[in-house]
């Protein structure tokens, strides 16, 4: 049971941890698209 415990919360901790990179990711490319020139070729 113990076992069960702990790798579910290593699921769970992992899985808070790619939403915050995925979130930082995304707000990062957003920034980057909002402060670059348009490309008007």
């Amino acid at each position: 049971m113990k076992k069960l415990l702990v790798v579910v919360s290593l699921v769970g901790v992992a899985a808070m941890v790619f939403r915050k990179v995925k979130a930082s990711n995304d707000e990062r490319a957003l920034w980057h698209e909002a402060t670059t020139a348009p490309d008007l070729r």
